[in-house]
């Protein structure tokens, strides 16, 4: 057949919610376009209830994730970061048309962002070095500060970064053990819900990471105030949201990561995505158990058991 005569496959981008691709419930997708708004897709508009249906996937996920080795976690991390390396063509074609970017500038983006999986997937291991460790205390005992994953992590990602700073908010609440419902942004969900399709090959169990795509405000808001949602990270909410939700997080004593910086505009995305991430976001989402324990009763000689 003539290429003339052949009419191109479009993609139809869903969501990724318990390992799976499904629709929104509601029937509602948007149209999402470029830069200079010329038509890319239409994507998923998720509704209340799509959001409640990734809460319950994500807390079915949590124990085998949380339970898994440190160690194991890095190899699905860095899992994450192969397949992306061999996706990357696509990635940057979406986030050129997504951003406005130049290929070359695309191409920068998505390197960063595969690098970012390879930074996390090493800390996985070694984030207890440091959150945790013995504390000196009087008296025949060890006491022990260990870290422990919160829970379900509700994450809105950056609006103008949607890729980077996507990946930059979702793996550290991954490498931790948490689980993670994700807001795309509104105006550029399109690698965000590619993404799902590569964590889906890459060994990471289903609804460890669920992607919801549509109006952040409106899904944000349930999440914020769900009782079974642990802690919720506000980066892509600009001010006024960020109040909102913070108020309905408190309900349930959520932990809250505040966004920063602010923008002029109000937003959040002034964020610095190329640099150094730190350890910040891997702390942000996660618990102290200290435990006591007798070391034996010391003799006269100074001596124990």
């Amino acid at each position: 057949m003539s290429d003339q005569n052949r009419l191109s496959v479009f993609k139809t981008y869903k969501l990724y919610v318990g390992g799976k691709f499904p629709r929104s419930e509601s029937g509602r997708v948007y149209e999402v376009t470029d830069s200079k708004g010329q038509w890319l897709a239409n994507a998923p508009k998720s509704s209340r209830k799509d959001a409640r249906d990734a809460v319950v996937a994500a807390r079915k996920a949590f124990g085998g994730w949380s339970g898994a080795t440190a160690y194991n976690r890095g190899q699905v991390l860095y899992r994450v970061a192969e397949m992306l390396e061999g996706r990357k063509d696509q990635f940057v074609r979406e986030v050129a048309a997504s951003e406005g970017l130049s290929k070359s500038k695309a191409a920068a983006v998505v390197d960063a962002a595969i690098d970012r999986w390879v930074w996390y997937a090493g800390w996985t291991d070694k984030i207890g070095q440091i959150a945790g460790g013995a504390n000196p205390v009087a008296g025949p005992f060890f006491n022990l500060s260990t870290p422990e994953p919160t829970g379900v992590v509700a994450v809105l990602a950056p609006q103008k970064s949607s890729f980077l700073g996507l990946v930059s908010v979702i793996a550290p609440v991954i490498a931790t053990g948490n689980t993670a419902v994700v807001i795309a942004s509104a105006d550029a969900p399109l690698p965000a819900l590619s993404l799902g399709e590569v964590l889906a090959t890459s060994d990471v169990p289903g609804g460890v990471v669920n992607i919801l795509s549509g109006v952040t405000a409106e899904l944000a808001a349930p999440l914020a105030a769900h009782q079974d949602v642990n802690a919720i990270d506000l980066t892509g909410a600009d001010t006024a949201l960020a109040k909102e939700l913070e108020i309905a997080a408190a309900d349930n004593l959520k932990r809250v990561l505040r966004p920063q910086p602010v923008g002029a505009d109000g937003s959040s995305d002034s964020e610095d995505w190329q640099a150094s991430p730190g350890t910040h976001r891997l702390t942000a989402f996660l618990e102290t158990k200290t435990v006591w324990h007798p070391t034996g009763a010391l003799g006269a000689a100074g001596s124990s058991y």
